[in-house]
C-alpha cells in the first residue's frame, strides 16, 4: 500500500533535483493520488508529465492499483502553502478574512506566516468633509484567514 508520506518524499525528490519547483498538496482518497506543484514561472505540462513518469518508475507495480493525477496549482485558486504567497509579492491578491470579508490590494510582504496587503480605503482627512482613498496596509496570518488568491488582471 502506497502512503501519502511515501508520495510527499518522492516527490520531494523530483523538486529538488529541477529547482525552483514546490510541493503545493497531496490528495490521497481511495484509490486516487492527487499532486499539484507550481513554480514561481508556472508550471509545464512536460514537468507535470516528468514528475508523473519519476513516480510510475519509483513506485513500480505498486502504483498500478492507483489512479494517479499530477498537476499544477490553478491559477486564481487559494494560496495553500507560504511559497505561493512569496512568488506573488507585488501582485494583486483578493483575502477573504476570517469574518467573511473580501478585500483586494497589492501583496506587499510575507513573513513567516504573516503577510502585508496594501489596500485603498476611504478616509476622511482632518479638517476636510469629502473621504479620499488612501493606501493602508492590513497585516493577516496565513492560519486566519479563509483564503487568499491571485487577481487575474486582464488589461
Amino acid at each position: 500500500m502506497i502512503t501519502k508520506e511515501t508520495v510527499k518524499t518522492l516527490v520531494e525528490e523530483w523538486l529538488t533535483e529541477k529547482g525552483n519547483y514546490f510541493l503545493v498538496d497531496i490528495q490521497m482518497d481511495g484509490d486516487r493520488i492527487a499532486i499539484e506543484i507550481d513554480h514561481a514561472d508556472g508550471v509545464w505540462i512536460e514537468d507535470c508529465a516528468e514528475l508523473s513518469r519519476f513516480l510510475q518508475d519509483k513506485l513500480g507495480e505498486e502504483l498500478g492499483e492507483y489512479e494517479m493525477e499530477v498537476g499544477s496549482a490553478g491559477i486564481g485558486q487559494p494560496f495553500k502553502v507560504e511559497q505561493q504567497y512569496l512568488n506573488h509579492v507585488g501582485d494583486e491578491v483578493e483575502v477573504l478574512t476570517a469574518e467573511g470579508k473580501k478585500l483586494t490590494g497589492v501583496l506587499k510582504a510575507v513573513e513567516g506566516r504573516q503577510f502585508t496587503v496594501t489596500v485603498l480605503e476611504k478616509q476622511v482627512p482632518e479638517g476636510k468633509k469629502r473621504p479620499v482613498k488612501v493606501e493602508v496596509d492590513k497585516q493577516f496570518s496565513m492560519d486566519e484567514v479563509k483564503s487568499t488568491k491571485y487577481v487575474l488582471a486582464f488589461k
